[in-house]
């Protein structure tokens, strides 16, 4: 069974892009390579023919798997999310407790994740421990390494 996820509209662009990507140029490159190997000869002992032909089945699975998250992706309306708490798409900056040190985050969709652009999933222990809180409370995460304690300092929406 399918999970929703849930996307922003960049996110959501991104993932029509790639799918767009396997179907229109992906896919016809796979069928020419398989194309190209039978015309050399013999197909129980072309291994080219083979690894070709298993190129293709993992191009599948993976356009089939992309319609399917496709299917099931939902839109986030921004304009029904409050601002004075931290929810998806929210951009906090928060201080650790321990160490002093500043950190500002966007959470996302776990689809969107990326750490290096700033960008943490909702799923995430963080994620969690963030979600709901508004300026000034404090974030008590559990994590593998024990807790943190983040004191939030601003939520925004860009």
């Amino acid at each position: 069974m399918s999970t929703v996820s849930y996307y922003t509209a960049e996110g959501l662009k991104k993932l029509r892009d790639e799918l767009d990507q396997l179907k229109s140029i992906e896919r016809p490159k796979a069928s020419q390579a398989i194309a190209e190997a039978r015309d050399k000869g013999d197909l129980s002992e072309n291994a080219e023919y083979d690894a070709a032909k298993e190129a293709q089945g993992m191009l599948e699975m993976r356009i089939a798997k992309l319609e399917d998250i496709h299917s099931n992706a939902r839109l986030i309306d921004e304009t029904h999310l409050d601002v004075s708490k931290v929810l998806v798409l929210s951009n906090v900056k928060i201080k650790n407790q321990a160490n002093g040190m500043e950190m500002k985050y966007t959470l996302v969709a776990e689809s969107e994740a990326d750490l290096k652009t700033g960008k943490i999933s909702v799923t995430s222990p963080i994620g969690r421990g963030l979600l709901g809180k508004k300026v000034g409370e404090l974030a008590e995460i559990t994590v593998p390494n024990g807790v943190l304690k983040f004191e939030i300092l601003e939520v925004s929406r860009d």
